[in-house]
């Protein structure tokens, strides 16, 4: 018997050699405090044990921590490369538990690497895959909103009215003076650019042309639609995104209604139906703001600039406006809701796909824009 001075506070350790076997108590408490002299004693007592069969008694352990364990792990890691078979004696269910934490395969295994920076492949390859994944989950909405559409078509009482004259509202009436203001800016800033080329030309009367097809055409379903998108878009996601944060989305559902109906068609209603009207304010207040510049600064009269301004379109112009108009509001509040059902996540998540109702609705408005400009060319 080998009984061996405390090795740590509160802890003793003892030493019983027989035939074959070893026979090491422990006593007392073994954790983070002593743990550095317990293990210079198992050090020191190791090299003295032959070969054969090592019983640890943990019997006489009032307090075991996980450092201890780690201790005595490390120990048995030590005594299996000397040929001595461990086990335990004396274990108690507290003792198992804290000895069952240690994994000496878990400790050994390597550091994990740190995330890399992508590089220029990964990252085009990702974001081609998002693109594609975006555009498969926009097409499956276009069609679950197109039903939903052509259902209120055929069952007007059931869409409420009161929600789209709701939207209307917003959606219209309140973007009415900054919608104003801008098409007005935009008129004078066309006609006196242009002006002050033409004049080098003798052409001044092309001004009010000028001035009126690139608003009829271009500018004024583009302004109106891109004013919208700011404004309107982005208000439907962060709505929509805040009720499906909030879990009205899902009580919607329970309660048996169609999210798509009950909230999507309202929205996409109202805008297909104000912003045409917003389409030719903002076109005539561009020709007026074309119109001031020509009266005061071109010495051109009113009636002259009116009808050198009516002669440059036809109907077919301002009707090709209009529908284009329709279309522009179908994708504004159709991407604005479309990212609003998106989120999944909190008010992060919800800034996050307003900002995407914006931007993806402003990318797919110039290009349905180019669309429409290369068809009407060759339609008219």
């Amino acid at each position: 018997m080998i009984k061996t001075p405390p090795a740590g506070k509160d802890c003793t350790l003892t030493v019983v050699q027989g035939e074959g076997e070893v026979r090491l108590t422990v006593t007392g408490r073994l954790c983070v405090h002593n743990l550095a002299a317990v293990q210079a004693e198992l050090r020191g007592i190791l090299p003295r044990l032959g070969a054969g069969k090592l019983i640890v008694d943990l019997a006489g352990v009032t307090y075991l921590d996980s450092a201890g364990a780690l201790g005595l792990a490390r120990f048995k890691e030590e005594a299996g490369r000397r040929d001595l078979a461990w086990s335990y004696a004396g274990v108690s269910s507290e003792t198992q538990k804290i000895l069952d934490l240690i994994d000496l395969q878990a400790l050994a295994a390597p550091p994990l690497k740190g995330a890399q920076k992508p590089g220029f492949v990964e990252t085009v390859g990702e974001g081609t895959l998002d693109f594609l994944r975006d555009l498969s989950k926009v097409v499956v909405f276009v069609g679950d909103l197109v039903f939903a559409l052509v259902y209120s078509l055929f069952h007007p009482r059931k869409v409420r009215w009161d929600e789209v004259l709701f939207y209307m509202r917003r959606a219209g009436v309140d973007a009415f003076p900054i919608l104003g203001l801008m098409s007005l800016l935009l008129g004078l800033v066309i006609a006196f650019m242009s002006s002050l080329q033409l004049k080098q030309l003798g052409a001044v009367a092309y001004v009010p042309p000028l001035v009126g097809v690139a608003m009829v055409y271009e500018l004024g379903p583009l302004l109106t639609a891109i004013l919208v998108a700011g404004r309107s878009g982005s208000a439907f996601a962060a709505e929509i995104g805040t009720m499906v944060v909030n879990e009205e989305v899902d009580a919607i559902i329970v309660m048996g209604f169609d999210p798509m109906k009950f909230l999507a068609v309202p929205k996409v209603l109202a805008a297909m139906l104000v912003i045409p009207f917003l389409t030719v304010y903002a076109t005539i207040l561009g020709i007026v703001g074309g119109l001031i510049i020509g009266v005061v600064l071109l010495d051109l009269t009113v009636y002259t600039y009116i009808q050198d301004t009516r002669t440059s379109l036809a109907l077919f112009d301002v009707v090709s406006s209009l529908i284009k108009s329709v279309f522009f509001a179908a994708i504004v509040a159709g991407i604005g809701c479309q990212r609003g059902f998106m989120v999944r996540g909190g008010a992060e998540d919800v800034g996050a796909k307003t900002t995407s109702a914006v931007v993806a609705g402003l990318f797919i408005i110039i290009i349905v824009d180019a669309m429409f400009a290369v068809a009407l060319h060759y339609i008219r």
